[in-house]
């Protein structure tokens, strides 16, 4: 059974509400590198790139993050060199955040670069988070049993977020 909840179109509003706020927290800059984590969450940069290239003059770079979520400690390899996001401004992009181990090793990852800016951004906050990691930007937060499990679906004709 799927309970939805997050329709097509509230996740283009918190879409729309999440690129407005990285437009204001990075408006002294640039550019913004947006890195979204492989698969789900390089989908969601690519909806944020899409906003905020509409509503800022920011220069937006996408770039993705691949890292095995079964083994995290595992080489993180990222769509650009490191030279294409130093000293820039960054937001670690991914669709949820369950226990937090992706998004803290990701951090990780981008921490041994030096960044002008750095904030993370999630479309579903879980709440149940085995490391001291937080979400800067957010769409919903959800305070659910560790039986259940948020999926995101980025369908060409609708997106839709459901608990299983």
């Amino acid at each position: 059974m799927k309970n939805i909840i997050l329709t097509d179109a509230e996740i283009s509003h918190k879409t729309k509400r999440i690129a407005y706020q990285i437009y204001e927290t990075f408006s002294s800059e640039s550019e913004v590198i947006l890195a979204g984590i492989a698969s789900n969450g390089f989908v969601f940069a690519q909806k944020i790139a899409q906003e905020l290239t509409q509503i800022s003059d920011l220069k937006v770079t996408l770039c993705e993050v691949k890292i095995n979520k079964q083994n995290p400690q595992e080489t993180i390899f990222t769509s650009l060199s490191v030279e294409a996001y130093e000293n820039k401004g960054l937001v670690l992009i991914d669709d949820v955040l369950n226990s937090g181990t992706t998004l803290i090793y990701g951090v990780k990852h981008f921490l041994d670069v030096k960044l002008s800016k750095f904030k993370t951004a999630v479309l579903v906050d879980r709440n149940h988070k085995k490391y001291p990691v937080k979400a800067d930007f957010k769409g919903i937060s959800l305070s659910t049993s560790l039986q259940e499990h948020i999926h995101v679906v980025f369908d060409e004709n609708e997106s839709y977020a459901y608990l299983s």
